[in-house]
C-alpha cells in the first residue's frame, strides 16, 4: 500500500537548510540598529556590518571566487576577519582561517592541501604568506588587509581589502542549495605528523550556534569579548551564534591582559572564551582587577583540561568559567560542566575540582560516550575505569580533506573516535583523562598525566607542567615531570617530588623531574610528543 506520509514531500515553504547564514540575515532586520562592532574607534551596528558583509562578498565574486572555492585567511582578531565568516560561505565559497603562529613550510602546506583560490592577509603576515608562496614555488592572488588599529595603519598597498567593497553587493540570500556543502575547512595542529584539513557544513555550524546559545544560557544583547582566535574551530563558532542574540562583538586585536582587563572595563563585557592559558595570564596579571567583578562575567574554556588551582583564581576574581571540551572535528565544543545547585555549599577548592570535569553533551549533540574500544560497550560510572570518547552529532566534520583513509578510521562502527580517553564519574559526568598515547602504565596501573599535572599546578613556583613517560626497567615505565618554573624560584627535583608524593599515590608520583621551558606548538599546547622523545634518552 502507498504511504501517504512518505508522499509529502518536502519543498521551499516547510524545508530550508540549515545555515549560519540565515542568522545574519534575521539580525539586519531584528537588530539593524543594536551594536554589533566595538573596535578602536570602529563602530557599526547589524545593519552597517550585514551591508559590509554584502559588499565583501560581492567584491569577491568579481574576483572569481564562486562555490567551492578555498579562500585562505591570515588575520588576528579583527572585524575584518569576523566579516569573512559570512562573506565567504555566502557565496558558497570555502573559508580557510590558518594558525598566524604557524612557520611558513607548515603555511605552504596548508596553502597547497586546501587548494586556495585566494589568500587575505592581515599586513602583519603578509611575510609569512609571501614564503609560503616561495616553498610552494607558485603563488594565488594575494589581499591585503591594513587595519586602521594595527601597527601597519596607514600603510599603502597594491591590492587591499578595502577594494572589495567597491563592487555591488551580493544580493542573494546566502542559503547553500544542500546544508551538507561545505562551509570552512580547518587543520588541525598536526602535534604528531601533518595537519589534517577538517571539512565543516552549513548544518553543524548552524546547530553548534543555537545549540551554544542553549547550553551557555546567552541572553541577549551581551557584549562578547574575542579572545579565542578565530582560527580556532572558527572562534568556537561563536561568530555564527551572535547574531542570534543581537550581542556585540569586542575586538583587542592581541589578547594580552591589560588590553582585555580594559574591554571588560569600556565595553562593558559580558562573555568571552578563553584557553586556560589565557586564563592563567589573567589571574597572574599585575593589571587584575582588585576586587572581583559584579556582576560576575561568563566565560568559556577549552583547549585542555584547565587545572583546578586556575579555575580557584579566576573565580575569586569574578569569572564564572565553563569548562567545555570538543576538537576540531566537532567544530569545537560537544560537552559542558553544567554547574548544579548542589555544589554551592562545596568548598572552593572542591568547586573547581568539578569545574575541571568535561561534564555532559550539549543539546544539539546527539550521544557523547566513554566507550570500551575492544567491546564497543560504556564503560562503568566509577570515575576509574577508562574508555576511549565516541562522538555521534550533527556537530561533526563531513571528513578530512582528500583523505578517505583517515575519514575511515575515524569514522569506524558509526561513531567519530577522539583518542582521548576518559572515565565517567556516578552522576554521569565525563571527565578526560589523557590523550590515549599518553596514558602511562606503570606495572599495570593506568596513570592520568593530566591528573599529576593538576597536582604539580599547584606548587607556587610552578609556571607550568607537563608528565609523560619515562622507560623503567623494573616498572615498564614511570611519569617523568617537565616543568617550567616562575622566575625568581629554585625548587629542587626532590621538593617536587615530596609535593607530589604527600598528594597522590606513590606510583602517581613522578621519579624524575625535569626543569626548563616547555616546548609548544604554535596554538600553545605543550609538544608532549617530544618530550616523550627526551624522557626516552
Amino acid at each position: 500500500m502507498h504511504n501517504q506520509f512518505e508522499a509529502q514531500a518536502a519543498n521551499q515553504a516547510n524545508y530550508v537548510p540549515l545555515t549560519p547564514m540565515s542568522h545574519l540575515n534575521r539580525a539586519a532586520v531584528v537588530h539593524a540598529s543594536r551594536p554589533a562592532i566595538a573596535y578602536g574607534k570602529m563602530r557599526l551596528d547589524w545593519d552597517g556590518f550585514a551591508q559590509r558583509v554584502r559588499k565583501i562578498a560581492g567584491g569577491l565574486q568579481a574576483r572569481g571566487i564562486g562555490k567551492g572555492d578555498t579562500v585562505s585567511v591570515l588575520c588576528p582578531n579583527i572585524p575584518h576577519l569576523y566579516e569573512l565568516h559570512y562573506a565567504v560561505p555566502m557565496i558558497g565559497a570555502v573559508l580557510n582561517t590558518i594558525n598566524t603562529r604557524l612557520e611558513p613550510e607548515t603555511v605552504a602546506y596548508i596553502f597547497d592541501h586546501a587548494d586556495a583560490k585566494l589568500v587575505i592577509a592581515d599586513s602583519a603576515y603578509v611575510g609569512l604568506a609571501q614564503a609560503a608562496f616561495e616553498i610552494n614555488g607558485r603563488s594565488c592572488p594575494l589581499v591585503t588587509i591594513v587595519d586602521a588599529e594595527g601597527p601597519d595603519a596607514g600603510l599603502q598597498v597594491d591590492d587591499a581589502y578595502d577594494t572589495l567593497l567597491d563592487h555591488d553587493a551580493f544580493d542573494g540570500t546566502g542559503l547553500p542549495d544542500d546544508e551538507w556543502q561545505a562551509l570552512a575547512l580547518n587543520y588541525t595542529s598536526g602535534t604528531s605528523g601533518r595537519p589534517k584539513g577538517v571539512v565543516y557544513h552549513h548544518r553543524g555550524a548552524a546547530l553548534m550556534a543555537t545549540g551554544t546559545v542553549n547550553a551557555w544560557q546567552v541572553p541577549h544583547f551581551i557584549s562578547y569579548l574575542s579572545v579565542v582566535p578565530m582560527f580556532h574551530c572558527n572562534g568556537w563558532c561563536h561568530p555564527w551564534m551572535l547574531p542570534l542574540v543581537g550581542a556585540k562583538m569586542v575586538f583587542t586585536r592581541d589578547p594580552v591582559p591589560a588590553r582585555i582587563f580594559e574591554a571588560i572595563q569600556y565595553e562593558g563585557v559580558t562573555h568571552f572564551g578563553a584557553a586556560p592559558i589565557i586564563l592563567q595570564m589573567l589571574a597572574e596579571s599585575p593589571d587584575a582587577p582588585a576586587e572581583a567583578y559584579e556582576p560576575r562575567i561568563r566565560v568559556m574554556t577549552a583547549g585542555a583540561p584547565p587545572p583546578p588551582a586556575i579555575l580557584e583564581k579566576t573565580g575569586a576574581m569574578g569569572l564564572d568559567v565553563m569548562q567545555v571540551y570538543g576538537l576540531t572535528e566537532t567544530y569545537g565544543h560537544i560537552t559542558q560542566c553544567l554547574w548544579q545547585e548542589d555544589w554551592e555549599t562545596l568548598p572552593a577548592s572542591e568547586q573547581a575540582e568539578l569545574q575541571a570535569h568535561q561534564g555532559i553533551a550539549f543539546p544539539m549533540v546527539e550521544d557523547v560516550a566513554v566507550l570500551d574500544r575492544e567491546t564497543g560497550q560504556p564503560v562503568p560510572r566509577d570515575g576509574e575505569t577508562q574508555g576511549e570518547v565516541a562522538i555521534r552529532a550533527n556537530t561533526v566534520m563531513k571528513g578530512y580533506y582528500k583523505d578517505e583513509g583517515a575519514s575511515a578510521e575515524a569514522f569506524k562502527d558509526g561513531w567519530f573516535w577522539s583518542g582521548d580517553a576518559a572515565v565517567v564519574h556516578d552522576n554521569g559526568y565525563m571527565q578526560i583523562r589523557d590523550r590515549l598515547k599518553d596514558v602511562i602504565i606503570s606495572g599495570g596501573e593506568n596513570i592520568s598525566s593530566v591528573e599529576v599535572e593538576a597536582v604539580l599546578y599547584r606548587h607556587p613556583d610552578i609556571q607550568a607542567a607537563a608528565v609523560v613517560a619515562k622507560p623503567d626497567d623494573k616498572w615498564g615505565e614511570v611519569p617523568c615531570a617537565f616543568v617550567e618554573l616562575r622566575e625568581g624560584t629554585s625548587p629542587s627535583d626532590d621538593d617536587i617530588i615530596k609535593f607530589c608524593r604527600e598528594r597522590l599515590a606513590g606510583f602517581k608520583t613522578p621519579k624524575s623531574v625535569v626543569f626548563g621551558e616547555l616546548p609548544k606548538t604554535a596554538t600553545g599546547k605543550i609538544k608532549k610528543f617530544e618530550l616523550r622523545q627526551q624522557a626516552r634518552t
